[in-house]
């Protein structure tokens, strides 16, 4: 495992200490990252046959910590039996979403640093899995959620013996309730993009594509994006691959894919704007894409255009169709939030904007049986009496 040199602010390139336990950039206020002593991580070597069937296979590109973990990552390529594409099931992670990997990551870190007691505002798969890692760790987790979230969510929390508020409102509510408390409570803030190790971890999706691919890269990657974590931390991982020299040739066009009901991301993009603005009235039954204001979208604008990807949003019509066909005719329960990825897929065929030849990647971010009572609202359908 390498040594943590120092972070790196993602938008004034200024460089922080590692000593300790960092939020965001204090001149800037931007998302850091994670930057390695140059010398350990030349020494990585590409996972060998032994290797743990989780992320921590990538132990030689992560940090020298003791890991907590409860086998996350490692997760599954399945190839579609109608379209040559490949879904990457995140639902097979221990807590059922790729909210695993990263929580695994930062969870590890606070308990390396010390840290007794986290803090985060979610909109469902990130509670549940920063409860599940605090619980390993002995770790005190105070979790912010909507009070519409999938019961399934709320239902984790209290399982795994967190703190759960429930909020009336959107995730940036929950972000400001809990920032009105967090000093006075001496919780630290592990919110999407509010410190640098959840990067980390989901930067592992990247690798293990590239992996499962015979180190090559696909043509394009359909990400479905809320915080956006998962996108920025794959590009991560493609800079740090080719500088080991692991994968080479041209980069997946990065495809953002969000709900039409909260498509911040995706305005943005229309507009031709580097930043998004306030999604006002966000409204969408893809829970995990409920995000009217991501903190990193500045990052994730930046990579869509360097990758020569796109951003997509779809109707809550379109996604529940998208995700019923691929029930019926894969065997696959989608999430809502990888239905409107596979959704933006037919769109994009359709367009032109991608050939059917084209080999791609689509996330599953996670389990569809988490989110089985917004899809049966969403389907109108009502328990038998």
């Amino acid at each position: 495992m390498p040594v943590v040199d120092h972070f790196e602010c993602s938008r004034c390139q200024e460089h922080v200490p590692a000593d300790k336990y960092q939020t965001v950039c204090p001149t800037c206020a931007g998302a850091l990252y994670v930057r390695y002593d140059v010398g350990s991580l030349k020494l990585a070597n590409r996972p060998g046959p032994n290797a743990p069937q989780s992320m921590w296979r990538y132990a030689d590109v992560l940090p020298k910590v003791d890991p907590v973990t409860l086998g996350e990552g490692w997760t599954p390529m399945l190839r579609s039996r109608r379209y040559p594409i490949f879904i990457k099931e995140e639902a097979t992670n221990p807590t059922g979403s790729f909210k695993a990997r990263g929580m695994s990551m930062a969870v590890s870190m606070a308990r390396f640093y010390g840290i007794q007691k986290l803090s985060a505002p979610s909109a469902g798969n990130a509670a549940g899995a920063l409860a599940a890692y605090s619980a390993s760790a002995g770790i005190e987790a105070n979790i912010f959620m909507p009070k519409d979230v999938p019961f399934a969510n709320y239902l984790e929390g209290i399982v795994y013996g967190s703190n759960v508020t429930l909020v009336d409102g959107l995730i940036s509510d929950c972000a400001r309730i809990m920032n009105e408390r967090k000093e006075k409570e001496g919780w630290f803030d592990i919110s999407t993009l509010k410190e640098p190790f959840r990067v980390e971890g989901k930067k592992t999706m990247g690798y293990e594509v590239v992996e499962q691919l015979g180190w090559s890269y696909p043509d394009a990657i359909f990400y479905p994006t809320g915080g956006g974590v998962g996108l920025i931390g794959m590009w991560k991982a493609f800079d740090e691959m080719e500088q080991l020299g692991w994968v080479s040739g041209k980069r997946p066009k990065m495809i953002a894919v969000q709900s039409s009901g909260c498509a911040p991301i995706v305005r943005a993009w229309k507009e031709g704007a580097s930043v998004s603005q306030m999604f006002e009235n966000a409204e969408t039954f893809a829970a995990g894409l409920r995000v009217p204001k991501p903190y990193g979208d500045y990052i994730v604008l930046d990579i869509v255009r360097k990758s020569e990807g796109t951003c997509v949003d779809l109707s809550e019509e379109a996604i529940l169709a998208s995700l019923l066909d691929w029930s019926r005719n894969e065997g696959l329960l989608l999430c809502p939030e990888g239905a409107a990825a596979t959704a933006a897929y037919d769109q994009l065929i359709a367009e032109g904007f991608l050939k059917t030849t084209d080999s791609v990647v689509i996330f599953n971010t996670g389990a569809g049986l988490k989110y089985t009572d917004m899809i049966a609202d969403a389907m109108k359908v009502c328990r038998p009496k």
